[in-house]
């Protein structure tokens, strides 16, 4: 065990450095690359006694992914688009599923309907890093990457209840009515416990001051979530989902203000060391997968998995086109489908690559199943497959549907930043009225600010080179500490106050709030 231990950490590591120089030089999705490394380290002497066992991918993977995914998640623009990511998330994800279900029992013979519909829920949830982070840079409209982001966290929900009824069904014969009363049990007893769970650590969170404390609370948190709900026969992905959502919007991030910063590079490191691992392990898997499929001929594999792609593919395109339209008459929230026009609709059902969250349930199947190699085999096709083309063409298909915001986010950022520049003018007045800084000190912020405030406004007056160009220069006196957390606590509360309104979206409150926390912690002047 540990020499396998040591192979798989030593290939890890060598794959995550390789993979950031090789996905840049060739321009390819740094999965593929992190795959490719593992599928060639698993023909070296002594990789082929790896295995990787089912119930720590379900266990130890699954569980942060998911409970990160739900926290950092937009409470606003989620309420907002409710019906559209219920749309795609919980109709979709079924239909998804039921769909490659069936293809899967029409080209492999012996196949059962438990292990055909366990390939069907591993590869109906989407994964749409890949698209969102491009679809963000390119600059498309947020609604559209807000409902792939709400899509992709409540569908891994669906997903995997689906695959958990199969698990359930591979281990004795189960009846319709016993799988009615079970989805009930198993839905309602996760969001349930989730709940609960969520208001319990939501109350121990600010009694605990240190950052090291906090970090390790976050850090427990899913697991706390996923563990005790699989015990009593609950999802313990929606209690982990459902307790990571609750608590990120009872709170500006995964930690207390004084830990947030060492906070979000915990998460945002951890979180990237997961998905990593996971394709590292999916290659390490593909000697034996081959193995596995090695007795089955080459036209019937090549069949299914082709079949099995245009399936997913297929159904989504179809989905957004077909169903979209009719959804807009609901006779609730009808204006949900007001924006989403037919070049909407064509980029976001491209959007539908599969990644970790695939290939954690795939890698889930007991290995004592039958068929597992090929199912395996199967949700890895679909992986590579979508992220190979689909990723590497959603940013040329958005160009050419012309979907770009323009200067919309430049524009919002700076409007916030001139907001926030006159609340700290405002309590910078009112410190001084109230005598408790003197007039020198409040003199030389204010032209500080003024300055700051002139070049936002310049900025909005003109076309702007991106992003960037709106952001002051941080100034290089400093002033006293009660000074600044008190002009830093207006700030941050007219910030969020922005976002309530629905001024600013959930990108520029996190990335002005990050900029607040630096200033915060490195002492210089919370302005924007």
């Amino acid at each position: 065990m540990s020499g396998e231990v040591f192979v798989i950490g030593v290939v890890l590591a060598v794959a995550l450095v390789a993979a950031r120089l090789l996905g840049r030089t060739l321009g390819v999705p740094e999965a593929i690359v992190l795959v490719a490394l593992g599928g060639a380290a698993s023909f070296l002497p002594g990789a082929t006694a790896v295995d990787v066992p089912p119930d720590a991918v379900l266990y130890f993977f699954l569980p942060p992914l998911v409970y990160h995914a739900a926290f950092v998640t937009a409470p606003r623009e989620a309420k907002e688009d409710a019906v559209p990511i219920g749309v795609l998330a919980f109709g979709l994800t079924l239909v998804t599923a039921l769909s490659v279900m069936a293809a899967a029992l029409l080209v492999v013979p012996g196949l059962t309907w438990p292990q055909a519909l366990a390939l069907g829920a591993a590869v109906a949830p989407t994964d749409p890093v890949a698209a969102t982070s491009t679809l963000q840079k390119l600059g498309a409209p947020r609604r559209l990457v807000t409902i792939l982001e709400g899509e992709s966290l409540v569908n891994d929900g669906v997903a995997l209840t689906l695959f958990g009824l199969a698990l359930a069904a591979m281990a004795h014969p189960v009846t319709a009515g016993e799988t009615a009363l079970l989805l009930v049990k198993v839905v309602l007893g996760g969001v349930g416990y989730g709940l609960a769970l969520a208001w319990a650590i939501g109350r121990l969170r600010p009694l605990i001051k240190d950052g090291g404390g906090q970090i390790v609370l976050s850090l427990v948190t899913p697991f706390l979530a996923y563990f005790p709900a699989e015990h009593f026969g609950f999802s313990g992905v929606l209690a982990t989902i459902v307790t990571g959502f609750m608590l990120g919007i009872r709170g500006p991030g995964v930690l207390q203000p004084a830990s947030r910063l060492s906070g979000r590079v915990f998460w945002d490191v951890l979180v990237f060391l997961l998905e990593s691992a996971l394709f590292v392990l999916l290659g390490l898997q593909i000697h034996k997968v081959f193995d596995g499929v090695a007795g089955q001929p080459a036209g019937r594999l090549a069949l299914a998995a082709v079949l099995v792609i245009a399936v997913v593919v297929t159904v989504r395109q179809a989905w957004t086109w077909l169903v979209f339209p009719l959804a807009r008459y609901l006779p609730t929230r009808p204006l949900d489908f007001e924006h989403l026009g037919p070049r909407d609709r064509l980029l976001m059902g491209w959007a539908g690559m599969r990644g970790a969250i695939t290939l954690a349930i795939a890698l889930s199947i007991p290995l004592t199943a039958e068929h597992r190699a090929l199912l395996l085999f199967l949700a890895a096709v679909v992986v590579l497959a979508t992220l190979v083309v689909q990723a590497s063409t959603i940013g040329p298909l958005m160009r050419l549907l012309g979907l770009q915001e323009g200067r919309t986010a430049v524009v919002e950022e700076a409007t916030a930043r001139e907001a926030l520049l006159e609340v700290a003018m405002s309590e910078l007045d009112r410190l001084a009225a109230d005598q408790k800084i003197d007039d020198q000190t409040a003199d030389v912020f204010r032209q500080l600010f003024e300055l700051r405030l002139d070049r936002v406004r310049a900025l909005l007056d003109q076309d702007g080179d991106g992003p960037d160009a709106d952001r002051a220069s941080p100034a290089s006196a400093t002033p006293g500490r009660g000074l600044r957390r008190e002009l830093i606590t207006a700030q941050r509360s007219k910030l969020h106050e922005l976002y309530a309104s629905g001024t600013i979206g959930a990108d520029t409150l996190r990335r002005i709030g990050h900029e607040l926390d630096l200033e915060d912690r490195r002492g210089g002047t919370p302005a924007p």
